[in-house]
């Protein structure tokens, strides 16, 4: 079992929502307002800065890799915006600041850092100032810290052979009304090894006919299959935080990985909470990039999907030569009393306020092949692996 639940931060700093901004016309190194994890101070000029600082959810790389080792997300937001502004973010050293990274303001308006998230096992804190740029002077943040995310709510790192005691199997029933006939769950599709979980799409093979997998177009007879498709609805569930996942996706369509969480009475007509598909990957070379992120929640008795596929998702990868399952990347979720918050590797993807859940939440880890998609990859290309590297939840309750 490597899994572990533990307290987040001080109680001040978990009873603030991740998001809240902090307004004010100056600051100092000492300023007491370094205390929140984010904040907002408006120049002269009519420039604003906002400075938020979420936990370790930056870590890009082709192996599996220990959890303390990613980096904090930083994220500046400048008003106006000047694409190419140069933004330099600091650290607090005892009395004075000290340079640690730069990046350049994007159209989106802000500009992206990692960092460390604390230095002996104490917070530290950051401030940005965006340099002189086309007529406007220099503006410098407010300072914001990392108190809340030194110590995660839950971290699972898939060491040893065996599941922790966290996770249980899901679906372990062939299920026309989920879209999947043809495949279920099985703990045979689950294997921790090498520091990782593996979820994979095997073939079933206690099943010796062929089972009739449909699309709205198509028909066509494949093998039954197997799932990986895991839970911790028995083990872990939290309301608002920082959920994150370092995953390494499958190869080919016919199947999709995803990390999403469920509402532990589940999502139905009625509930308080909703499915939050943190990411959903359908495979290298979609046509539409093959990353989707969603909320499913029901109006009355009908079923609503709010989301879409993500604009422009070769622009989260780090170069050319990444790939969505070449290499290892965080996807995570902000889910807050008032929003909910997508990223990649700490860069947002997509925002939303409109359906928000006010349920208790479990975590899925899973590599799924509904029906319509099955049909789509013949059973030669089996077996197909996704591998999470680790799982944490900053768990971050609304007072």
């Amino acid at each position: 079992m490597s899994a572990r639940r533990v307290l987040a931060g001080s109680v001040a700093a978990l009873l603030l929502p991740a998001s809240m901004l902090l307004s004010t016309e100056s600051g100092s190194a000492t300023d007491s307002a370094a205390q929140s994890a984010s904040t907002s101070v408006r120049q002269k000029a009519g420039q604003k800065i906002s400075l938020e600082v979420l936990p370790q959810i930056v870590q890009q790389g082709k192996r599996t890799a220990s959890a303390n080792s990613a980096k904090a997300a930083v994220t500046a937001t400048i008003k106006p915006v000047k694409v190419g502004r140069k933004v330099v973010l600091e650290q607090l050293n005892g009395s004075s600041w000290k340079k640690v990274g730069t990046a350049k303001q994007e159209k989106s308006g802000r500009a992206y850092f990692r960092a460390a998230v604390s230095k002996g096992g104490q917070p530290l804190t950051y401030r940005v100032t965006a340099q002189k740029f086309k007529g406007l002077k220099k503006a410098t943040s407010k300072s914001a810290d990392t108190a809340r995310w030194v110590t995660p709510t839950f971290s699972d790192e898939f060491s040893g052979s065996t599941l922790g005691s966290a996770w249980s199997m899901r679906g372990q029933d062939y299920e026309p009304t989920s879209k999947r006939y043809c495949s279920k769950g099985d703990p045979s599709a689950v294997k921790v090894t090498g520091g990782a979980v593996r979820l994979s799409v095997i073939k079933d093979k206690t099943r010796s006919g062929k089972c009739l997998a449909k699309s709205r177009k198509l028909k066509k007879k494949i093998s039954y299959r197997l799932n990986g498709h895991i839970g911790s609805r028995d083990g872990f569930t939290f309301k608002y935080g920082v959920a994150a996942a370092r995953v390494k996706m499958h190869q080919s369509q016919g199947q999709h990985s995803s990390f999403w969480l469920q509402p532990v009475g589940e999502n139905q007509p009625g509930s308080d909470g909703h499915e939050i598909d943190v990411i959903e990957y359908f495979g290298d070379k979609h046509p539409q990039g093959g990353l989707t992120s969603f909320i499913h929640w029901y109006k009355g008795k009908r079923l609503i999907k709010t989301g879409s596929w993500i604009k422009d998702s070769k622009s989260f990868l780090k170069n050319k030569k990444d790939g969505w399952s070449k290499n290892y990347h965080v996807f995570s979720v902000q889910w807050t009393p008032k929003s909910i918050i997508f990223y990649i590797d700490g860069k947002e993807t997509w925002r939303t306020s409109a359906r928000v859940s006010k349920a208790e939440q479990y975590l899925i880890l899973s590599l799924l092949a509904s029906d319509y998609e099955a049909l789509e990859m013949k059973d030669s290309k089996l077996p197909q692996h996704m591998y999470v590297d680790w799982v944490r939840v900053w768990e971050t309750p609304a007072s």
